[in-house]
């Protein structure tokens, strides 16, 4: 069967520039006339009502109508079934709309059953609602996601973190409605939301790692009609510390070393997130080479802990004595050592 394409701006009798307060008179003024309380002739005011109904639906919510709009007389052009959908008799198939969407973007997918075959495959079910009344379905507010950047220490120790951030709330003045005496809201403008600055104390968890997620319940962007708030989710971003380098739960510490030390060893004192310790230099150590301090990492699950990994970096002095230069000099002479042999 082909699927009618929805004139809503025709049912409701309003332009294409009718604003928001426009369409919901001509709703309210078109369901007293069409009530099934009310009118005589009962079938066709049931079937008047939901067509009034469904267009309110579409176009009294601002995201619905762009998509609406977008969609434009000539949506057949974009309109195809979706690969592998509906297959099964007395199913409801499930399409996609291939021209651009809101924001420039492509394909926003809809299905379910409900009201016009139109509807429902271009606005999704009308399920949670009864038939025949413009009743707002309860939805739960978008998650917010924001970058939180961790000091290593923190990152060691675990703490708390007050945090300022910018995000949208319930309107106090009209209760999230839009509307306020009968008319558009002047702190939304009908929006229904309003944006302001919140302050957030943050627990940040010891052994916290980079890329890891931290949940704020109830922090996100208000639900709409009542539903539940989204969830704030900060993401961690390791700060760069001018000492160390970190690798999941372990830390990287570059030594320096002269030359004699790495030949001879030596005891050398090196730095951690908790105080320095004396590391025992071997013999021999070669330029790169890794020399693990088991322990002084980031704190991981229960009692587990990362380790600390010294790097050798052979240094080489630029400038020399006289009496330096010879002393290199007689080592060169007398010694075996023959690097690309």
């Amino acid at each position: 069967m082909a699927v009618e394409y929805k004139d809503y701006y025709k049912v409701l009798g309003v332009e294409k520039t009718a604003t928001h307060d426009d369409i919901r008179k001509a709703f309210r003024k078109l369901a007293r006339l069409y009530h099934p309380d009310v009118a005589k002739d009962k079938k066709r005011s049931e079937e008047k009502f939901k067509e009034i109904n469904e267009a309110y639906e579409v176009l009294g919510e601002a995201e619905k109508r762009k998509k609406y709009d977008d969609l434009g007389a000539d949506w057949k052009s974009g309109f195809r079934p979706q690969p592998g959908g509906g297959a099964r008799p007395g199913a409801s198939q499930t399409y996609s709309w291939n021209g651009p969407a809101a924001g420039g973007q492509e394909g926003f997918e809809f299905g379910g059953t409900g009201f016009s075959d139109f509807f429902e495959q271009f606005f999704g079910s009308s399920s949670g609602r009864r038939a025949g009344f413009a009743q707002a379905e309860t939805e739960r507010g978008t998650d917010v996601e924001a970058i939180l950047m961790v000091t290593l220490e923190e990152a060691m120790r675990g703490g708390i973190r007050s945090i300022t951030l910018r995000r949208n709330t319930v309107c106090a003045e009209c209760g999230g409605t839009g509307v306020k005496e009968r008319q558009t809201c002047p702190a939304c403008l009908g929006a229904g939301q309003v944006s302001v600055t919140q302050n957030h104390k943050v627990k940040i968890p010891a052994g916290v790692r980079d890329g890891q997620r931290l949940r704020v319940a109830g922090q996100g962007e208000p639900g709409a009609n009542g539903g539940p708030p989204g969830d704030l989710y900060l993401r961690v971003r390791m700060a760069s510390h001018p000492d160390f380098r970190v690798e999941g739960g372990d830390i990287y510490y570059d030594l320096d070393l002269a030359p004699w030390e790495a030949v001879l060893g030596a005891n050398v004192s090196v730095p951690t997130l908790s105080g320095s310790v004396s590391i025992k230099i071997p013999p021999g150590t070669q330029n790169g080479q890794r020399l693990r301090v088991k322990g002084r990492g980031l704190q991981g699950r229960g009692d587990e802990k990362g380790d600390l990994y010294v790097v050798s970096r052979v240094q080489v002095p630029k400038e020399l004595t006289d009496s330096e230069k010879n002393q290199w000099e007689i080592l060169a002479r007398e010694s075996h050592f023959s690097p690309r042999s």
